[in-house]
């Protein structure tokens, strides 16, 4: 019995020929991101924006309006409840921090919604969700640094810029992602953004080892022929191990939960990105900067056109 293949082989696809339009579409994208990020903007959880959130698990499904309004009443803030997991699962974020909510919402179940039984809670305060916010931030721009410097002793620069400006494209993208489904941005996501780095250089380090590989290999091969040939050389692996990775994260996004289901979907999310880059964006943008420096004498070589136009 033959293994099942993703991709056939041999395959000759000319990736190369949807070069502008894989750039200009990922840009668009990625300008449209960061308008997101400003408006409507992320929706920070407690970890970043500090707060109360208490997970409550209740005897029987009460109507969501009907557990807002309840916890409206304590003065803590407008609550935002929403249910997850089982029908009367409900997770409640309150703006307001105060020692004193534990104590409040004990009573208030008693009264209201008798049987409720608190599973989490959580007070952030103002000062620690701004240190985790620097401390988030800080942990990707140092792995961008690591980045850079492995890439700078690695490889020529034309495919440092290619790995670099790709990924700040797919980073854009996956926060415009989380502005648009409004999942919580907490330390998960920080993870799933740091997961999402590791994995995107991975792959584009796989195609680029490849057209470096070609290089010495064919040298008189024109380097838009040998992207294409490289990409395609690489595809059915690229093609498995993204599948693989998809088929591992999806429980964390279908069956994780609120504290865990936001990092799946973002992973997901970030994978499909993070792969179809190194195809559409990372290659061409090495395609434009090496044409004349990795194939310089491809480059200095007369076309048809011009030895015609020189000769009449």
């Amino acid at each position: 019995m033959k293994p099942i293949r993703l991709v056939p082989d041999n395959t000759h696809i000319r990736f190369m020929r949807g070069r502008f339009a894989g750039l200009i579409v990922s840009a668009v994208l990625s300008a449209t991101s960061l308008v997101l990020f400003f408006y409507p903007g992320l929706n920070y959880s407690v970890d970043f924006a500090g707060g109360v959130v208490v997970e409550l698990r209740l005897p029987q499904h009460v109507d969501i309006g009907t557990v807002r309004s309840d916890f409206d009443s304590l003065g803590f803030g407008a609550a935002r409840v929403q249910e997850f997991g089982a029908s009367h699962d409900v997770l409640i974020r309150l703006d307001r921090r105060a020692e004193a909510a534990r104590s409040a919402i004990e009573t208030m179940l008693a009264a209201k919604l008798p049987g409720g039984n608190i599973r989490r809670f959580e007070v952030v305060g103002a000062r620690v969700s701004a240190e985790l916010f620097h401390n988030g931030l800080l942990a990707v721009g140092l792995a961008f640094v690591g980045v850079l410097i492995y890439i700078w002793f690695r490889f020529d620069w034309q495919f440092g810029v290619g790995v670099v400006g790709t990924l700040l494209l797919d980073i854009t993208k996956t926060v415009g992602f989380f502005a648009v489904t409004q999942i919580p941005f907490d330390l998960n996501s920080v993870a799933a953004i740091m997961l999402l780095i590791g994995y995107s250089v991975t792959d584009k380090i796989v195609v680029y080892d490849r057209i470096r590989e070609n290089l010495r290999k064919f040298k008189t091969m024109p380097l838009r022929e040998l992207i294409d040939l490289s990409i395609n050389q690489t595809l059915s692996r690229t093609v498995a191990t993204s599948m693989t990775v998809l088929l591992s994260i999806t429980p964390f996004a279908l069956i994780g939960g609120e504290a865990i289901s936001g990092f799946g979907w973002a992973v997901m999310f970030g994978i499909v990105v993070g792969t179809s880059s190194s195809i559409f964006i990372a290659s061409p943008i090495l395609l434009f900067l090496g044409e004349k420096r990795l194939r310089p004498a491809l480059a200095e070589r007369p076309t048809k056109t011009a030895i015609a136009a020189k000769a009449g």
